[in-house]
């Protein structure tokens, strides 16, 4: 008897459905799987057969087949274990076939018939949803994410035995729906207010968030750039729902959802170190798996020591700097993957990072020009913003312990009213922050003073900079604007903005 089960294939983030057809019939005995399998797919005969037999279920000596559709579409990693057991029971006619119509079934079994958990089950619910399946079966251990999908039934078992007693005796756990709130915490303990002086850099960090821009930190050891860095994510505003939906699927198909979390409420910091290796910052490995810039989404990617880091580490972040979404091809096929990052990242001037003060820097130019050469010209001019952090002096450390500056909530509640206004401009376009707009809708919707354009435009011309930093330039002006809620960019926001470019790409 022929009897098919669905299950789901997860590529990048999203999922697609996988037809699971199982027959018993006669032959040499044993379990017999095809359909373009990965070596875990293939273990599955082994891991299933023993599983159901340690569940009480006696598998007969006969040809058993299985067939993991469509044929072309390479499947991998162990959530197919559940879904196979199911097949085989239809087909045994243990389990009748007709009540398993409108499911969709993911796990990993043990050789003791436990359902395991496994990476990627948001995304295989989603697609479930899509695809109009009114329950799926989930291990336990994934209730908690499984449930973040409203409009689908999702069950959580945690034996073999619970999943066919679910058909028999109404067995498993039903997810409540989780509800969505934003995430109230504000972190104390990194606070702006708790950085000395830098008003210049802080100003830079408040505009490179109220429009998604990328930023540059300069300065001398001990100058506060991590320490800054560190504080952007409270300034940022709150995650939405599907920002939220969205990372936390990149950390459910990397496996490093915490398990008794169902979703992520609060932005991401990542900061590699800078012998970290192109797959893992970009993503890839023999098993594709996101990378930083992906575990970065709606977040902040912080590269301390930028100029330490391998060429061809700096170099991947070109696509997604400029497209926001990382590919990564593989002989067995492309994936892709978000990466909607702000990048911070900071180095010194120079090798010794004391420049230019000459009683403490050694380097000679040609050193500081081949530090500064690591960092090429098309990365640079990706960069939007570059501030400068000075030596912090002895009388800003002993100010008597008093506040210096303005909170991370102040700033905040800043932040937030500029992006209000980009969401109004950008209604019903695919943009939510300045950073992404197209150079054709920057010219459209961007309002400039006649002196703001002149100013550009002489600019431009001095400099003989690029389009990409012209349009980028354009992007902080207003972003700049949006942060004094004025519909025009006026002069003095293109005069700040130009003074956060380096020019020729040199930060010295």
């Amino acid at each position: 008897m022929i009897c098919s089960v669905y299950s789901f294939s997860v590529s990048g983030i999203e999922a697609s459905v996988i037809r699971v057809e199982a027959d018993v019939s006669g032959g040499l005995p044993g379990i017999e799987l095809v359909g373009y399998l990965a070596g875990e797919v293939r273990e599955a005969r082994d891991r299933v057969r023993v599983a159901m037999k340690n569940s009480g279920f006696r598998v007969p000596p006969k040809r058993i087949t299985v067939n993991l559709s469509p044929a072309d579409e390479r499947k991998g990693g162990t959530g197919y274990d559940l879904p196979i057991a199911m097949g085989i029971l239809c087909a045994m006619e243990i389990l009748p076939a007709e009540l398993t119509d409108g499911y969709g079934f993911i796990g990993e079994l043990g050789l003791d018939g436990n359902v395991r958990g496994i990476p990627g089950v948001l995304s295989c619910v989603y697609e479930a949803k899509k695809q109009g399946f009114h329950s799926v079966m989930i291990p336990e251990a994934n209730l908690e994410e499984g449930a973040l999908v409203e409009g689908i039934r999702v069950y959580g078992v945690s034996t073999l035995g619970d999943a066919v007693r679910h058909f028999t005796e109404e067995g498993g756990t039903l997810a409540e729906p989780v509800l969505w709130e934003e995430s109230q915490e504000d972190d104390e303990t990194e606070d702006f207010l708790q950085i000395r002086g830098q008003f210049l850099a802080k100003r830079a960090a408040e505009i490179a968030v109220a429009g998604m821009h990328n930023l540059l930190l300069t300065g001398p050891p001990g100058s506060g750039k991590t320490m800054l860095a560190s504080r952007i994510p409270g300034i940022m505003p709150k995650l939405t729902f599907s920002e939220s939906l969205e990372l936390t699927k990149v950390y459910s198909v990397a496996g490093l959802l915490p398990a008794e979390k169902g979703m992520i409420r609060k932005r991401p910091f990542r900061a590699p170190h800078h012998t970290v290796t192109v797959p893992a910052l970009a993503g890839g490995g023999r098993i594709p798996i996101p990378g930083e810039v992906s575990l970065a989404t709606h977040g902040v990617l912080f590269l301390d020591e930028f100029p330490e880091f391998k060429r061809g580490s700096i170099e991947v972040l070109r696509q997604p700097l400029e497209e926001k979404r990382i590919h990564v091809a593989r002989l067995n096929g492309n994936v892709e993957y978000p990466a909607k990052f702000m990048l911070v990242a900071a180095m010194n001037p120079c090798p010794c990072g004391y420049y230019p003060d000459r009683n403490r820097c050694s380097c000679t130019p040609d050193m500081i020009r081949r530090y500064q050469g690591r960092i090429s010209r098309p990365i640079m001019d990706r960069i939007d913003l570059c501030a400068s952090m000075p030596g912090i002096r002895v009388n800003e450390l002993t100010a008597g312990g008093k506040p210096c500056g303005e909170t991370s909530r102040r700033i905040r509640a800043r932040v937030e009213g500029a992006i209000a206004m980009q969401s109004e401009r950008y209604r019903g376009l695919p943009y939510r922050y300045n950073s992404e707009a197209s150079g054709d809708v920057a010219d459209r919707l961007f309002l400039l003073s006649f002196e703001a354009e002149k100013l550009l435009r002489l600019y431009a011309e001095e400099t003989a900079c690029s389009a990409r930093s012209y349009y980028r330039l354009k992007r902080v002006a207003r972003t700049i604007a949006d942060l004094e809620q004025s519909e025009t960019v006026e002069n003095r926001h293109m005069t700040e903005a130009i003074g956060y470019r380096t020019e020729e790409g040199n930060v010295v």
